[in-house]
């Protein structure tokens, strides 16, 4: 479970195969003397397990799941990469609740300055949107942020100074994939309003005359 506050820009310094999956060493200030082999730790939003450490770094090992379904696939030695260690029991929540289970790949439509903020959209599946809604939370590479719009496919975030300063954000591009999820909450009441076999909430009211 994470916050999606980031906690360090890492960098990627070695990728290698893995069975289906691949091997990522990983350099970063953390203090790795508190991190334990078999802890949890977002790497761009997606959660992966410590392996290994060796000075000034860690290794993960993604599965082909992971390669498949996020961003992680593309990765290069020489990227740089948003992490955060797992939460602990007692923590202070300062952002949302992330699970580090990306839901989707999203494009970045586009990326302005305006004022001192940046605007980001964000284009995404069908699928995922349905779950995005304004004023509710996503995650962006690991990034926790408050959606301000929503359009068909796609959504806008502002990222303030401090964000900015602290992550990789605003250094987007139009056409540049990133890591989404969408909040926990979206999906679970999306699934508890669904039946096993029956219409969702709202084909069933439009069923029953609701407009």
């Amino acid at each position: 479970m994470f916050t999606g506050l980031v906690e360090d820009v890492g960098e990627i310094v070695a990728v290698r195969p893995e069975g289906n999956g691949a091997r990522l060493t990983i350099r970063t200030a953390l203090p790795l003397d508190e991190v334990r082999l078999g802890d949890s730790i977002a790497v761009d939003g997606a959660c992966l397990t410590a392996e290994a450490f060796e000075p000034g770094a860690f290794v993960v090992v993604a599965g082909r799941e992971t390669l498949l379904r996020t961003t992680v696939g593309g990765f290069r030695a020489g990227r740089a990469v948003h992490l955060e260690r797992a939460m602990r029991v007692g923590d202070r929540l300062d952002g949302h609740i992330v699970q580090g289970h990306v839901d989707g790949v999203g494009r970045v439509v586009s990326m302005d300055l305006r004022g001192e903020s940046w605007v980001l959209w964000v284009a995404l599946d069908p699928a995922q949107m349905r779950f995005v809604a304004e004023k509710g939370s996503v995650a962006i590479d690991g990034v926790s942020l408050t959606v301000n719009e929503v359009a068909s496919e796609r959504f806008r975030v502002n990222i303030v100074p401090h964000t900015a300063r602290v992550t990789r954000l605003a250094g987007f591009r139009p056409g540049q994939t990133v890591n989404v999820e969408v909040d926990v909450l979206a999906k679970y009441v999306a699934r508890l309003l669904q039946a096993d076999g029956e219409p969702d909430l709202l084909t069933r009211l439009k069923q029953n005359g609701f407009r």
